[in-house]
């Protein structure tokens, strides 16, 4: 596995001898499980199904925690145990970010509940080492199933999956009588069901890990000056005006905000909770002009729905605890309200949302590029540290929902929305938003508060 992968790599000092008798048959007294390890020794080449060193993933230093599958199906014991904690002592006290490529069946039978253990003890490890603001990043190979899901891959900061690979809690063996593996348990469902954040190809691992591993090394210091406005330069003149442009289909949206504001990013994929919200909300972490690297969580102009918002809230702690600065885009009609959104917990998604942005220590810088409609685009608003675009609008609701929930005629639609004070310049003289962010240089001004672009920093900067 490590062969065209990783360079360099130096093997981590053996952890003192943990007594889990390497020649005799182990804790329970196991019979023939002394002989089991020696013939997968001279199988493999191994003395565990665990090897933790340090090496270069496209460049990056990284500590490195690699299965061993061939090795009693790459089942976690007392002794890897060992290994892990010292892996990941040593990315703590190297500050180094730490990779696992994970091949594991699971707890080792023959261990018994000592074996089972390690899953605390790997789950201690993993919370010091978020808590010290390390970055944790699993492959997911094939097969990973039990423990080696659970503790291991499925507790990293970003997870990816090789293509193709079996991934689930329940390993082939365990599994209900008829149960269709496809159907949930392989990278490709893990990552449909937002469990996983990528599925990359075997021969695609090192460049993927490789911009994971940059990004995630170099975060920017200081707020993200929201970007320059791609659209409309001048304001709306009137409330249905804003309305009408915000719903331009031929505005720019998200992604034309994030190509120009990062270099390449890179993303997550869902909230961990069984669900991904593609079209709503697309989150991650991106590179700089200046080479550093900032987090996005961005609305792309559809009602965003319960799994997208808690996406995006998974991505503000996430950047809270390793410390990078956050930009958000607000671009939604509003929160989901239909049943299959009430059912997966759009109230619940919208207060975790609001809880982790007003929470994050590290600076949120909000710009509102469209539609802003309710408490769904709120959601990801930065608390005075919101800007807006000459074609966006924000609202306490939408100026049709207004008008039913005032009783009045829809035919009132357009006077609601006047009355409402919708427009961005609206927004900043309620003191809701800072200002109106201004074109890209060369273009004409904008009339906002303050003079030049917000901070008087370069766009993304």
């Amino acid at each position: 596995m490590l062969a065209g992968l990783v360079d360099g790599f130096v093997e981590l000092p053996e952890p003192p001898d943990v007594g889990d008798g390497a020649a005799e048959d182990g804790p329970l007294a196991w019979p023939g499980y002394g002989a089991a390890r020696e013939r997968a020794v001279a199988r493999t080449g191994e003395r565990e199904s665990v090897l933790c060193g340090t090496g270069r993933v496209d460049g990056t230093r990284a500590v490195l925690i690699v299965f061993e599958f061939a090795f009693l199906g790459g089942s976690l014991g007392e002794h890897a145990g060992a290994r892990i904690e010292a892996a990941h002592a040593c990315a703590r006290a190297r500050h180094l970010p730490l990779v696992s490529l994970v091949a594991s069946g699971g707890s080792r039978m023959q261990e018994g509940m000592r074996a089972l253990s390690q899953l605390q003890r790997v789950a201690r490890q993993t919370a010091l080492t978020g808590a010290a603001g390390v970055p944790q990043i699993s492959v997911a190979r094939h097969p990973t199933t039990g423990g080696g899901w659970a503790a291991v891959a499925a507790g990293a900061d970003v997870c990816l999956a090789l293509g193709g690979a079996e991934v689930a809690f329940a390993g082939s063996r365990i599994r209900p009588a008829g149960t269709d593996p496809r159907a949930a348990c392989t990278a490709e469902a893990q990552l449909a069901a937002g469990h996983v954040d990528g599925v990359v190809p075997a021969d695609g691992l090192r460049r993927a890990l490789g911009r994971w591993l940059s990004l995630l090394s170099g975060p920017a210091a200081g707020r993200v000056a929201p970007p320059y406005a791609l659209g409309a330069a001048a304001p709306p003149q009137s409330g249905w005006a804003a309305v009408e442009r915000a719903r331009d289909a031929g505005r720019p949206r998200a992604d034309a905000y994030l190509d120009a504001c990062f270099s390449f990013r890179e993303e997550i994929g869902g909230d961990r909770c069984g669900g991904r919200d593609e079209q709503g909300v697309t989150c991650g972490f991106g590179r700089l002009p200046d080479g550093r690297t900032a987090a996005f969580a961005a609305q792309r102009g559809t009602a965003v729905r319960p799994a997208g918002l808690r996406t995006a809230a998974r991505l503000v702690r996430l950047a809270d605890r390793l410390g990078f600065p956050v930009l958000t885009l607000v671009d939604t009609p509003g929160a989901a309200g239909d049943i299959d959104a009430e059912r997966a917990g759009t109230g619940p998604a919208v207060a975790d949302c609001f809880a982790a942005v007003v929470a994050c220590r590290t600076p949120v810088t909000t710009l509102v590029v469209g539609e802003g409609g309710s408490g769904g685009a709120l959601a990801l608003a930065a608390p005075d540290r919101t800007w807006m675009t000459p074609d966006s609008y924000f609202s306490v609701l939408a100026p049709e929902a207004a008008t039913a929930v005032l009783k009045r005629d829809p035919s009132l639609v357009r006077e609601t929305a006047e009355q409402l004070r919708l427009r961005p310049q609206d927004v900043v003289e309620l003191g809701v938003a800072r200002g109106i962010v201004g074109p890209p240089p060369g273009r004409a001004a904008v009339r906002r508060r303050g003079a030049g672009h917000p901070d008087g920093t370069p766009r993304g900067g």
